[in-house]
């Protein structure tokens, strides 16, 4: 079954609320302490920036307020360097700043949602 534009957007969302699961009642210790808790933040934020990479230009030019490069960044640094993940900037990336992308996601969906 092709996936779609919707499929990606959710896939992104999903991720995130992985990630804030993950997180809820955390501190940076016990993150870092966790290998499994660990291992699913990464994995979640490979596919929010794999996700994202399936994201139209046109549309990322018209939702400039969610950092599409840098989702996709952060995919390639802790793909290609999985052998020396920094866990301050995963832990940073997570709590800073995806929290940051809900909204702004949610508000994507639910106007794609509208068009077919």
């Amino acid at each position: 079954m092709k996936r779609v534009l919707l499929d990606y957007l959710t896939d992104i969302l999903d991720a995130i609320n992985d990630i804030e699961t993950f997180l809820k009642n955390t501190d940076f210790n016990k993150f870092q302490s966790d290998n499994m808790r660990r291992n699913a933040v990464v994995r979640s934020l490979e596919i929010i920036g794999e996700a994202s990479r399936n994201i139209p230009d046109e549309l990322r030019q018209q939702y400039k307020d969610i950092p599409w490069k840098r989702m996709a960044g952060m995919r390639d640094k802790l793909i290609h360097g999985y052998f020396g993940v920094d866990y301050e900037s995963v832990w940073a990336v997570a709590t800073e700043r995806i929290p940051e992308l809900k909204k702004p996601l949610q508000k994507m969906i639910k106007e794609q949602s509208g068009k077919k």
